[in-house]
């Protein structure tokens, strides 16, 4: 079933519709249009919560213009400094610098803000969500969106649900009976020793390697050897795995159509597997998990909020702006305080926390072979790819290549396969071109502001 889908937020798309793999969905990205002032989630709030909620939400849309203005600026100077020859002023460039700006003021949305896109699931994936749609974090949205789903479906077939088990209530769902467990009464203590101790762990990277299959290149090379039918000495591990891997001898690494799930040989790349704990903010998150096929164990929100303590991830480009710093910090101050103020009203946690800005940190663990990771690596490491996914992939690949550097030397951005190749144009971005020649740069002098 394929369904068009408005005016949901994207906490429950985060939380929801894309925490699992069983989907397809066709949507706007806050990256490259402009959000307006009246497309946010309001969740039936009563009298001081819901002016408190409005105000603070008309503050975070405030901030988000404000931003856009002072990073323009810095962007505009890089800009100019990667493409001397264009006039920034000219109208598409104009644009791209826009875009650019939108794209780092959008983490002082809230999580409330609207999207609108197509769903396609399966009909047994409908069965699950009908089941489980009052799970955290969102479920009274869930319930009504997926309500609509369950009518709009019984107009075609009234049958097709007939036999469905009804919703398990909240209060009998497993993730609610653990938090209650161990998060009531709801005091900071337990979430705050977790938080310090991820940060802690993470050891400075965004995203930290934590474990993979030690003998990863061995074993690819001789899943190698099996679909060829060829002993070691005949095919060595090396150049075993650089049949798969160097894309001057594999011509799909460099096929637009990402034929490598298909192919005999490059399947053998299922063999290494790697887990990451991975700290990233949740508008660019909602992207990371669009690679279905590297799945995480994303948490329950309201159990890494801290009541007092403001956590946020600010973008390289926010840091680099003096100005932009100063009001970006100052509207997450204020995004703390209003939710504090809703809690304080006996306000329920789901509707506070949609509040939450998009800047708010998920924390989590991610795990994946290589062959899925080396799609979502080789897309990502784009320089036009959303700079907080390009940096954790930047980290992991450095990680796995000091482990595996059989695997590694071939772990680039998108036009290095092509340059490998001998495909022109190298870069298939075409007119979004990053002005830099990444295909003759190792991964690990990679840099980006913009």
């Amino acid at each position: 079933f394929q369904f068009v889908l408005e005016q949901v937020s994207r906490q429950f798309i985060w939380s929801f519709l894309h925490s699992h793999p069983f989907y397809n969905s066709e949507q706007v990205s806050q990256r490259f249009v402009e959000v307006k002032p009246s497309n946010f989630t309001v969740p039936p709030l009563a009298d001081q919560a819901r002016e408190i909620y409005l105000k603070t939400v008309d503050l975070q849309m405030g901030a988000y213009h404000r931003l856009i203005e002072l990073v323009e600026p810095t962007v505009t100077a890089e800009y100019r400094r990667i493409f001397p020859s264009r006039d920034p002023s000219e109208k598409r460039w104009a644009s791209a610098i826009h875009k650019r700006c939108q794209e780092v003021a959008r983490y002082a949305l809230p999580v409330a803000t609207h999207a609108h896109l197509y769903h396609t699931i399966s009909g047994i994936t409908l069965h699950r969500y009908w089941r489980l749609c009052e799970e955290f974090d969102t479920p009274l949205e869930q319930r009504f969106v997926i309500q609509k789903m369950v009518e709009q479906v019984a107009q075609i077939d009234p049958q097709f649900m007939a036999m469905a088990e009804e919703p398990i209530p909240l209060e009998q769902t497993l993730e609610y009976q653990a938090f209650q467990t161990f998060h009531r009464p709801l005091t900071n203590g337990l979430g705050k020793a977790f938080l310090d101790e991820f940060d802690q762990e993470l050891g400075g990277y965004t995203s930290r390697l934590m474990d993979y299959k030690v003998h990863g290149e061995q074993t690819m090379a001789q899943a190698v050897r099996s679909v060829l039918g060829l002993s070691k000495d005949r095919l060595p591990d090396a150049r075993a795995i650089g049949l798969v891997l160097n894309p001057a001898t594999n011509p799909y690494l460099s096929d637009s159509l990402t034929l490598t799930t298909m192919s005999k040989l490059t399947r053998t790349m299922v063999h290494p597997h790697f887990t990451f704990k991975k700290k990233l903010s949740h508008t660019a998150d909602s992207q990371d998990q669009r690679h279905r096929m590297v799945p995480g164990s994303r948490p329950v929100l309201a159990s890494h909020f801290l009541a007092g303590r403001p956590d946020y991830i600010t973008p390289v480009l926010i840091q680099a702006a003096p100005e932009a710093r100063q009001a970006y910090d100052e509207i997450m101050r204020d995004v703390w305080q209003a939710i504090e103020q809703l809690l304080n009203l006996g306000t329920p946690v789901e509707y506070a926390l949609y509040l939450l800005p998009n800047a708010f940190p998920i924390r989590f663990e991610e795990s994946g072979d290589l062959l899925h990771f080396h799609h979502k690596w080789v897309q990502r490491l784009c320089y036009t790819a959303q700079e907080e996914i390009w940096n954790t992939c930047r980290e992991e690949v450095l990680q796995v290549t000091a482990r595996f550097p059989e695997i590694g030397q071939y772990l680039q951005a998108p036009c290095w396969p092509r340059a490998q190749a001998g495909i022109a144009p190298y870069c298939p971005e075409g007119d979004r071109f990053c002005g830099v020649a990444v295909w003759k740069l190792p991964v690990e002098e990679y840099q980006r502001l913009i």
